[in-house]
């Protein structure tokens, strides 16, 4: 396996264990052990477990950022947020990149965590305002109706039948946004 292939290897596989347990929670060792490596080779890779995990948590946000920025195509305005709303909504299978996301915010209390995770929130922020071209309340309601998103895929609502499961697993319309402007937040 070459280095460029045994990296790929590790970061999979790191994704999986800091989704499921964190950064504090994840094992460096059981890493190293399920790639087949020592876990000295993981430090000399990365450096530093928290390296590996920012690494990981960064790579989340910016697939789904750049996964909204490809939907959005050409369009501008709400039709660009229904776009990105609907390649966020499908996005929602990728449960590892979901957890990770919500691993960086739980994680926070360390200032190099949350400055990473800061940048990695303001670029996802940017690119959906500086797309859409849409006031920062709309770009709000937008990203905390998928933080909730989020949340419903890391609960696995898709696999319960209560009212309030079924209530966040709700597809956002097109058309939502629209009420939702600065003038109507006064």
């Amino acid at each position: 396996m070459s280095g460029s292939e045994r990296r790929s290897q590790v970061l999979a596989i790191a994704a999986e264990e800091f989704a499921d347990g964190g950064l504090h929670g994840a094992s460096t060792e059981l890493i190293a052990r399920r790639a087949g490596i020592t876990q000295a080779y993981v430090f000399r890779m990365f450096g530093t477990k928290k390296a590996l995990f920012l690494e990981v948590v960064v790579a989340a946000f910016d697939r789904l950022t750049e996964g909204m920025r490809h939907a959005a195509g050409a369009e501008t305005g709400l039709g660009a947020l229904t776009l990105m709303g609907a390649r966020y909504y499908e996005m929602l299978a990728d449960r590892t990149s979901l957890l990770l996301q919500l691993q960086g915010f739980a994680a926070c209390g360390d200032p190099e965590v949350r400055d990473a995770v800061r940048d990695s929130f303001g670029r996802m922020w940017q690119t959906v305002a500086g797309i859409s071209g849409l006031d920062p309340v709309t770009i709000k309601a937008f990203l905390a109706f998928g933080m909730l998103l989020n949340n419903g895929a890391a609960l696995q609502v898709a696999q319960l039948d209560d009212p309030w499961a079924k209530g966040v697993r709700t597809r956002i319309h097109a058309g939502l946004f629209e009420h939702i402007t600065t003038d109507a937040n006064r």
